[in-house]
């Protein structure tokens, strides 16, 4: 009776540890019908939770889509290689990236090419449910997924220690990938310690949204290093910005809206702590800050190094703006900037906009004045 009681035990036991882990596996939610071919890495991921293996290099041979429900995990560690001009990731409305590295150990989005240079393949795009001021939504430029809406508060995962080199392929010349692309994108979605390095066109660009970021990196970008427009609001510490190649334009080209300057939401973001570093008289047009179509911003401790004009301000909504104090920065140390200031209204006449700044000869910027930031050291390139 005894050992008829001790088996009956065990298999209780037994029974109720198996039940157990069938409910640990029903909470970790359906796999997904996503087919993963790392030699062949593109299509769309419709559902469940696609993760990648960080021992694995990723051949990326053309477009591959986070769609509506789906989730794509990178570990750190991860190394994904664009092979032709038109492979990119894009992550939809309602999908959600997880980019998971660390300082010792971040993911690496790059070239398969022996021979690396900005422009052989696309770049990262993520595309949200937060307002613009395009319409209610709007069509994404490079990949024709719809963007905005009217949830601020929209979440598409989360970013932290990536690195994005040598994006940037151009479609043709109206149409052509920056290194991350955030259209709508909302201010529940991390991107912390990301770099942008040797893209064709802008590091980072922000179409509306309202995603909030800290420490960035955009090094040797073609175009602009930083970029924004159709009603940008985030609040974002910590960006250096950093020309090379001998060629590019400006630290931060900012913009409201083309075809209506004064439409709502009005791009209005906060950069506090901020290095841009120019390549003096070389480049397209060399300015830390080109300010125009109607953009707000508020910026604090800035320091600007090697441009021929520090902030440019361009038409008559702009330099209002400056004149009632809602485009503004303060505690600036500028280095090698020999016009500190330009206005123009909409007609192309002067207006006075020194009012934009005060100085300050302490101010340290992005952490080490024109230095590498201490932050950004061990898992950048060059720096």
């Amino acid at each position: 009776m005894k050992n008829l009681f001790k088996i009956l035990g065990v298999a209780l036991i037994s029974s109720f540890a198996f039940t157990s882990c069938s409910n640990d596996d029903d909470n970790n939610g359906p796999s997904s019908t996503f087919v993963l071919n790392a030699s062949d890495f593109k299509g769309d991921i419709n559902d469940g939770e696609v993760v990648l293996n960080s021992g694995t290099v990723y051949k990326l041979t053309g477009k591959l889509v986070i769609n509506d429900g789906a989730t794509l995990t990178i570990p750190a560690g991860t190394r994904i290689e664009g092979t032709i001009g038109t492979s990119y990731i894009v992550v939809a409305q309602g999908g959600k990236i997880f980019v998971n590295g660390t300082s010792s150990n971040p993911v690496v989005m790059t070239s398969d090419k022996a021979t690396k240079a900005p422009g052989q393949w696309g770049g990262l795009v993520i595309c949200g449910k937060a307002p613009i001021n395009k319409g209610l939504t709007a069509s994404a430029e490079v990949s024709e997924l719809t963007y905005g809406g009217t949830v601020a508060n929209d979440n598409s995962g989360s970013i932290r220690y990536l690195r994005i080199e040598y994006s940037g392929f151009a479609y043709n010349s109206e149409k052509e990938f920056n290194g991350l692309s955030l259209f709508g994108v909302g201010n529940q979605t991390t991107v912390e310690y990301v770099q942008v390095h040797e893209g064709a066109d802008d590091g980072f660009e922000f179409f509306g949204g309202t995603v909030n970021t800290k420490y960035l990196v955009s090094t040797s970008n073609e175009d602009d290093q930083f970029d924004w427009t159709e009603g940008w609001n985030g609040t974002n510490e910590f960006w250096f910005g950093k020309l090379g190649l001998g060629r590019g334009n400006r630290g931060i080209e900012a913009d409201n809206n083309s075809s209506n300057h004064l439409a709502s939401p009005i791009s209005n973001p906060i950069v506090n702590k901020m290095t841009l570093i120019g390549l003096g008289d070389q480049g397209t047009e060399s300015q830390a800050l080109k300010l125009r179509v109607g953009t707000k911003g508020t910026f604090n401790d800035l320091v600007l190094s090697n441009f021929l004009i520090g902030f440019d301000v361009q038409h008559t909504e702009g330099t209002g703006y400056v004149l009632d104090g809602t485009l503004k920065a303060s505690n600036v140390k500028f280095d090698n900037v020999p016009t500190k200031t330009k206005g123009r209204d909409t007609e192309g006449g002067t207006v006075n906009i020194e009012s934009i700044y005060t100085e300050n000869a302490s101010a340290t910027g992005a952490g080490n004045g024109t230095a590498t930031p201490t932050w950004a050291q061990g898992w950048t390139v060059g720096l």
